[in-house]
């Protein structure tokens, strides 16, 4: 590793509540499930724990719940090796929850309560802003605040920090907000929320990047799945094509790209090997159940990069 970067994550801590069945239930019916798994999740805590587990010194701003999952989260980020400082209980409020539903091909439905996520506010970024400075790259998400992901969009921009936006769930996007964002990583379904135009395939892709970087967003990568990712700025437009492996749950893949991606930048991997490298640290995280539980950590997954690069 050529140095051990610092990422920052200002984002939202989840529990995952994961059903495996051989098909999603229609309205009104129900069916019997294969089996259940319970994990910690939430974009920001996964995202985090991607980059700690690719060897980055990561720290957390973010709000869990008083019940019984909040302790428990803060817990599980202090064993990884995450900094909880800035990872705070909010008295009255649930932990945020993320019911799953995955299909026997791995393919998933999602439905996320906030809860506690909510209450992540701009004064929280300024709370933390001491131990933000010191970060190599502060990665956000849309699963706290809109205006707490500007904010801290805005405190990056200020401070000359790299700034990574995975803006999922896709929701409505004031791209004036965004002007000089370094990193704009969406999948297919977020690219047509914010777009309008869809990203079924590469040559969409292509269309809808002109749209984004149009706005003032210095570089973006739409990730695809299987067919893996497209980076694209005003100096360049490239698809990279994903790394073959047997998928069983692709909960958590988006997660493992964006943390792993930070990790590998910030320790000053160049751009188009840094998407490569997350595009197979993704691919790989679909091969176990859940999303923490299944990334790699470094030393496993330069083996496999090693013998598939």
């Amino acid at each position: 590793m050529a140095k051990r970067p610092r990422i920052a994550v200002i984002g939202s801590s989840n529990i995952d509540l994961t059903t495996f069945a051989d098909r999603f239930p229609e309205p009104g019916e129900t069916i019997f499930g294969q089996k259940f798994d319970l994990g910690f999740g939430g974009k920001g805590a996964n995202q985090a724990v991607a980059a700690r587990l690719c060897g980055a010194d990561v720290f957390m701003v973010a709000r869990v719940g008083s019940d019984l999952f909040g302790p428990a989260a803060i817990d599980n980020l202090r064993k990884i090796g995450i900094d909880t400082t800035h990872v705070k209980q909010i008295e009255g409020l649930s932990s945020g929850v993320a019911p799953i539903f995955v299909e026997p091909n791995g393919q998933n439905r999602i439905l996320v309560v906030k809860g506690a996520n909510d209450a992540l506010k701009p004064a929280d970024v300024d709370a933390a802003a001491e131990t933000l400075k010191t970060a190599d790259c502060i990665v956000l998400q849309f699963e706290i605040p809109v205006e707490t992901v500007y904010y801290a969009i805005a405190f990056a921009r200020k401070h000359g920090i790299r700034c990574i936006l995975n803006p999922a769930p896709a929701q409505a996007v004031e791209m004036q907000a965004l002007n000089g964002l370094d990193y704009f990583v969406p999948n297919e379904s977020e690219t047509e929320a914010i777009t309008g135009t869809a990203a079924r395939n590469v040559a969409d892709a292509k269309k809808c990047t002109e749209k984004l970087l149009a706005g003032g967003i210095h570089r973006v990568i739409i990730t695809l799945g299987a067919n893996g990712c497209l980076l694209a700025g005003r100096d360049l437009s490239e698809h990279l094509p994903a790394f073959t492996v047997k998928s069983i749950d692709s909960s958590g893949a988006g997660d493992a790209f964006i943390g792993s991606f930070a990790g590998f930048l910030a320790e000053g991997i160049p751009e188009r090997e840094a998407v490569r490298r997350a595009n197979l640290y993704a691919a790989l995280s679909t091969t176990g159940i859940g999303t923490q539980k299944s990334f790699y950590g470094r030393a496993r997954f330069d083996a496999e990069w090693a013998r598939q690069s």
